[in-house]
Parts: C-alpha cells; structure tokens; sequence
C-alpha cells in the first residue's frame, strides 16, 4: 500500500507559476521573439533579439523551460549545416496558459458535451448522454487515482481526504465543514451552471458520482444540495443526513 498521499501541484498553481515566469521585461520580450519565428532558435538568436549576453539569455531561457513555456533540445537550426557538436535550441510548447480566480474550467465541460454529442445512443436524449458521459468521465478519473494511490478500503472521512485533493486539483475550493462533509466553494462551471442549471448541475453531480464508484468509496456520497454561489453538490458520509432533515 502506498503512503504517498501528497496531492500534485495543480494546474492553476502551474499557470500561475508560467504567468510569473514571463513578469521579467527580457524574459517576456524573448518569449514574444520564439513564438514568433516559428522554428527553433538558438540562445545566439534569443540573445541578440533582446540586446543582452549569450550567458544572461541562457538563463532566462531555462527559466522559460522550468515554468513550462519553450522546451529545449539539441539541434542544428533550420537551413544550418553545423560540423560537431549541435546547439540547444528553443521553441514554445503547446500548451495554453490561462489563469482565472476562481478557477473556471470550461473547456471540460466542453469536452463532455462534445463527447455526449458523438456517442449519443438511438434510444437515449442528449440530457441523458450528456449525465453518462460526465458519470463515465468521473469513474475513469477515480479508477486511475485508485490504481496510483492504492489506498485500500476507504472509510468516509479518508475518502472525503482524497475527494478533497481531486477537487482543490479541479477548482471546486473544497471547504471541510465536518469530519464527514466536504463543501464545494467554487463551481469550475460558472457562469454556464447559471444559464442552464438542471443541464450542468446534474452532469457536476454525475462527474463526482462516478469519482467515487471508480475510487470505490461507498462510504461518500455526492449530493445535490445547492447555494448560491456556490458549487450544487457536497459531498458527505453515505449514512450523514443533511441537518435541514432531521432538524
């Protein structure tokens, strides 16, 4: 059983960190030179494009890789024969960088719907294709977080510890209430949710759903209880009951 329980950096603390990568004036103006050419440029270039030393450009240049920007390898630059030892050069990554507070994640739930759009069934409407889809999305999601961390049989509260973990990764700002409820502060979906609450609010509570039956812990349930500005769903002991029903 593994006892590595430490969450991974999330993906809005890694587009921060790229944001603050490109705070530097030189940095910044380098970054604009690479995208720019559309091709692998050598430090001799970057260098030159910013008016600064091959030694200074080396350094903001591995700056730019470690916060995820360009990528470096080794290679002659286009059109160049180079006898010997080639040199390192740059180009930008492919991956977009966006920062938002709170944490929006539109582009999933663009994914799902597209998804639910291709793979919807003879017999079944879009609502329903679109609440399998995120259901499906969501076991996949808990069966590879089960296979990685191996955590045994989960009981409610070491459960709703790595529910919180997942979603703090996904944007929810989960809030631990209790020992056996975990409030979601953020909805990643808003202002979508507003538009069409029953569509996106029941693919949220079919995502977290299916999160918990790959995770196999039948100990949490998701329940839909909404507030206003807030996520629709909470999760909570499987036995818990809400205090607006016993009270």
């Amino acid at each position: 059983m593994s006892s590595d329980m430490t969450p991974p950096a999330s993906s809005g603390d890694a587009a921060i960190d790229s944001v603050s990568a490109l705070g530097e004036g030189t940095r910044r103006q380098m970054f604009a030179f690479i995208r720019r050419a559309r091709r692998p440029v050598t430090r001799d270039e970057a260098a030159a494009s910013a008016g600064i030393s091959r030694k200074l450009a080396a350094f903001h240049l591995d700056k730019l890789v470690d916060a995820g920007l360009l990528r470096a390898r080794y290679a002659s630059p286009e059109g160049v024969r180079k006898v010997g030892r080639q040199p390192k050069v740059y180009e930008p990554t492919e991956t977009p960088i966006r920062v938002s507070i709170p944490d929006r994640r539109h582009e999933l739930l663009a994914d799902l719907l597209v998804q639910a759009v291709v793979t919807e069934g003879e017999h079944e409407t879009a609502v329903q294709a679109a609440m399998r889809t995120a259901g499906r999305r969501g076991e996949e999601l808990g069966e590879e977080e089960r296979t990685q961390l191996r955590p045994g049989r989960l009981g409610a509260e070491r459960g709703l510890t790595l529910c919180e973990h997942m979603l703090d990764r996904h944007g929810f700002e989960p809030a631990r209430e209790a020992p056996d409820r975990l409030r979601l502060r953020n909805c990643p979906f808003h202002p979508l949710a507003a538009q069409a609450p029953d569509l996106v609010c029941g693919m949220n509570h079919a995502f977290l759903t299916g999160y918990l039956q790959g995770l196999r812990a039948p100990a949490v349930e998701a329940v839909l209880a909404p507030r206003p500005g807030e996520c629709c769903v909470e999760l909570r002991h499987a036995t818990a009951r809400d205090e607006t029903e016993t009270g």
